[in-house]
């Protein structure tokens, strides 16, 4: 069932507590929904959308308000893969360097300054090049030796590996590849390969706007490889469902008056999405017109549609806190919600004042799943737990429930 939005009142917990004793304990109860930044497509959501019948493109048009597909044209992707060792490694190519290369052979790659050195397998130097060293192989021969920021050790990619100096000594691995290859590593690292095909075609085109999109501006390199972009396996990655989904959307993008634009995705909802500009990627900035708050009726399969309750003592909260907490923590007091019941920014209660913070603050410091999340604080008795009641509610009125 969809959630509604709590715009319009500021739930309050965790205050005027009473003083303790040593009958009484007091606890904090977390109870939440969701499991990411909810900006965007719900992955779990698009899953259930895929289940009850919708295609990829409708899909698409319900997470990313007033947009459309379009078409994009290919262009090289690069993928940052290690990012300075002091020796790289690869097998499986063709040439580089101006040399012949045996592909089953492994060969070094160390930096000599602002150059690069190529390297047999003993250390022995074949060639000096200048950056980068662009090593090319033979379909999907192509490996990086040791493990990779994916986590992929002994990786096969597609495309072509550069070697730059990074670090001073050290030496970076970046894989060049085209867009839809580049989708190809990215769908199952992001998305069940056993999901329906619309709902991993959704994700290969969100893959792939996002990709041409949004770059992280690094030296040689674009995206990540991992969550600070997304996750791309390489080869390995790839399953036939996906390599499928992949093919079948050849180049779509998501447009927004004709021009591609950054589409967020994340894991679960909870049944609503947020606004970008009142959620951790744009807190407090622009509003994006495809970036509003949706319903979200089929999100309900995650694991993460609703969570908790967890029952902290408040020392354990005030030590996650930490110097938010002004004196000794006593609770927290939501002062404003957004679209969808996630928090934009909450008071920090504690017996010497309070601390405003933002939602994703609070929701870094507890570890929590997500920013939408009730607090409720409970002192408990020794005299109700006689009687047989687990819990006296402490002063003010508890929250709703999520």
């Amino acid at each position: 069932m969809p959630a509604r939005a709590l715009t319009a009142s500021v739930c309050f917990a965790c205050l005027a507590l009473p003083a303790a004793s040593a009958d009484a304990a007091t606890r904090l109860t977390i109870r939440g929904a969701g499991f990411g930044h909810g900006v965007g497509m719900s992955q779990w959501g698009a899953y259930g959308f895929a289940t009850h019948g919708w295609d990829h493109a409708r899909i698409l048009g319900h997470y990313y308000t007033g947009t459309s597909l379009g078409q994009a044209a290919q262009r090289p992707v690069r993928v940052l893969l290690q990012g300075s060792v002091g020796r790289a490694g690869f097998s499986g190519a063709r040439r580089a360097g101006g040399r012949r290369l045996n592909p089953a052979r492994t060969y070094g790659v160390r930096a000599s300054g602002s150059s690069v050195l190529l390297l047999s397998a003993s250390g022995r130097r074949l060639a000096r090049t200048r950056a980068p060293l662009r090593v090319r192989g033979s379909g999907t021969r192509l490996r990086l030796a040791g493990t990779a920021l994916n986590g992929v050790s002994g990786g096969a990619y597609r495309g072509a590996l550069e070697f730059r100096p990074s670090g001073g000594y050290g030496v970076q691995a970046v894989n060049a590849l085209s867009l839809d290859n580049y989708v190809r590593g990215v769908i199952a690292r992001e998305s069940p390969a056993s999901w329906p095909l619309e709902a991993l075609k959704a994700q290969a085109v969100a893959a792939r706007t996002y990709a041409i999109t949004t770059s992280k501006g690094g030296n040689g390199f674009d995206q990540y490889p991992e969550t600070r972009s997304q996750v791309y396996g390489g080869v390995s990655a790839e399953t036939r469902a996906t390599n499928r989904a992949a093919d079948e959307t050849t180049g779509e993008v998501v447009t927004y008056k004709g021009r591609p634009v950054v589409t967020y995705f994340f894991s679960t909802s909870g049944g609503r999405t947020e606004d970008v500009e009142k959620s951790v990627l744009g807190l407090g900035g622009e509003a994006l017109p495809w970036l509003r708050s949706v319903d979200d009726p089929y999100d309900g399969a995650s694991p993460k549609h609703r969570w908790g309750p967890y029952r902290w003592s408040l020392g354990r909260a005030d030590a996650r806190l930490g110097s938010l907490v002004k004196g000794a923590f006593r609770g927290i007091q939501v002062r404003k919600r957004g679209s969808s019941p996630r928090i934009v920014s909450a008071d920090v209660v504690g017996t010497g004042g309070r601390t405003r913070v933002s939602g994703p603050t609070l929701r870094a410091r507890l570890g929590l799943f997500d920013t939408w999340v009730y607090f409720t604080t409970i002192r408990t008795t020794a005299s109700a737990a006689r009687a047989g009641s687990s819990a006296a509610a402490a002063g003010a009125a508890p929250e709703a429930r999520a």
